[in-house]
């Protein structure tokens, strides 16, 4: 698979496992959510542009880089919001804009509900963010946004993917790279994902 990087790191591979675990409550599992999410950013950004900054040390002057691109941060509602705060705290300067889409269960393709983005593009690089990739439908909807918005620079962060969702993200947007924990066996016949986890969004905020 071309420009998917599923992480093998033993941390996550742990993590990933609790967070599976249906008797893991939704306070540990956002917890985990934000753990693993931080994880996969730290390669999800690892050739983001920099510039050189000098700086005063107690001792002397040092000449380091600083990150150089404006950074967007796109949650698919509502599942994605778990994963915005951990990454705030690693880039505080990015800026977020949300998009809604729902998965229509009959047809089981994106609708799209909510859109604020402005005019023209305010960022270098959006990272859309979603724990979940099942069909595909979604992400790849809100990547299609945002390049007719103008953004040259996109990348999807998520937890769990199904192989039908990879090939999908890889056949509308192979430009795109996709950053995950894990890449699970299948979807069922309602288009959930086997093993997976359940529903992201009704685990991390308690819902069903």
């Amino acid at each position: 698979m071309t420009n998917v990087h599923v992480s093998v790191h033993p941390l996550v591979q742990t993590k990933v496992a609790i967070l599976r675990d249906e008797k893991t409550k939704p306070k540990i599992f956002r917890e985990l959510v934000g753990e693993i999410t931080q994880f996969l950013m730290y390669e999800a950004t690892a050739d983001l542009p920099t510039s050189p900054v000098t700086v005063q040390t107690p001792m002397a002057a040092y000449h380091g880089q600083t990150l150089a691109a404006r950074i967007g941060l796109i949650p698919i509602l509502r599942a994605g919001l778990g994963m915005v705060d951990p990454i705030l705290d690693m880039i505080p300067t990015a800026q977020i804009w949300h998009l809604g889409l729902y998965r229509d269960h009959e047809t089981l393709q994106p609708v799209s509900y909510y859109n604020k983005l402005p005019a023209d593009p305010t960022v270098d690089v959006c990272l859309v963010l979603d724990p979940m990739l099942a069909t595909g439908g979604s992400a790849s909807a809100a990547v299609s946004v945002l390049k007719r918005w103008g953004v040259q620079h996109i990348k999807f962060v998520g937890l769990i993917a199904a192989p039908e969702g990879v090939a999908l993200m890889q056949r509308e947007h192979p430009d795109v790279p996709l950053h995950l924990a894990a890449v699970d066996e299948r979807l069922n016949d309602i288009g959930y994902i086997i093993p997976g986890l359940g529903d992201a969004g009704d685990r991390q905020f308690g819902t069903r």
